[in-house]
């Protein structure tokens, strides 16, 4: 799972007993060769997914970490790109890789960026969200868009309980859950909090419309079901063209 490029096993054990900010502050040099990264192909997909609505004019990328979901909005935006994130360190890796990326040191869970975006998305952040806490993000992602405005993100769609991943993922979650009930600070990073009813009726109270598409380049499962699903939640108003495909 780890390239030798990666973290070691104390130094993934340092983290782990850290707090989210600090955990990735140490994290960060290497964290682009984890499989905490998301995958180019999860990127890949979304662009795809997200060229029939373009092309979009400002870009946002909400919790950026070290700047991998940049190539998403440089590959959909025609404007100026940004990231936020609240790890230095992960922002640090970011203006290196994207040295021409406006980015942000800010918590999103109290975002305040003004309606300057066309587009914004995120990739593989919801884990470190309590659930408590996303309708902050979502109102801060509704007032960051201009009207009209997508917030788009990938998420995997529910998998069978035979399935080898449904109780790794779950024994995940459980000694994350006992981890933080005897550790301080605590450490949010679960598989399991942020099934696609919960978090589309955090987009609708945060004033989005919700739609969803199946990440077709991702594959099927063998019950015929996308391995994934980009959200789409519009915020209302703006012209006709910002809110339908291009024909």
């Amino acid at each position: 799972m780890f390239s030798s490029q990666g973290p070691s096993l104390r130094e993934l054990a340092v983290q782990a007993l850290s707090s989210v900010e600090r955990g990735y502050d140490l994290l960060a040099p290497k964290f682009d060769h984890t499989p905490f990264r998301t995958s180019d192909a999860v990127l890949d997909a979304t662009a795809e997914a997200l060229r029939p609505f373009g092309p979009f004019g400002r870009g946002l990328d909400v919790c950026c970490g070290t700047g991998a979901g940049l190539r998403t909005l440089e590959a959909v935006c025609r404007e100026r790109i940004a990231g936020v994130d609240f790890s230095a360190g992960m922002l640090a890796e970011a203006r290196e890789a994207h040295p021409d990326a406006e980015l942000v040191r800010a918590d999103v869970r109290s975002l305040s960026l003004a309606a300057e975006f066309d587009l914004a998305v995120t990739f593989g952040a919801l884990g470190h969200l309590l659930p408590a806490e996303r309708p902050a993000v979502f109102t801060g992602v509704h007032r960051a868009l201009r009207p009209g405005g997508l917030f788009a993100f990938p998420l995997g769609g529910p998998l069978p309980i035979t399935s080898p991943w449904y109780w790794a993922l779950l024994g995940f979650d459980a000694v994350m859950r006992v981890r933080n009930a005897v550790w301080r600070p605590p450490f949010v990073m679960y598989y399991r909090t942020c099934p696609l009813g919960a978090v589309t009726k955090d987009l609708a109270e945060a004033g989005f419309s919700v739609t969803t598409v199946p990440l077709t380049a991702l594959g099927r499962r063998d019950n015929g079901t996308p391995r994934a699903r980009l959200v789409l939640a519009r915020k209302p108003g703006g012209s006709s063209a910002a809110n339908s495909p291009e024909e």
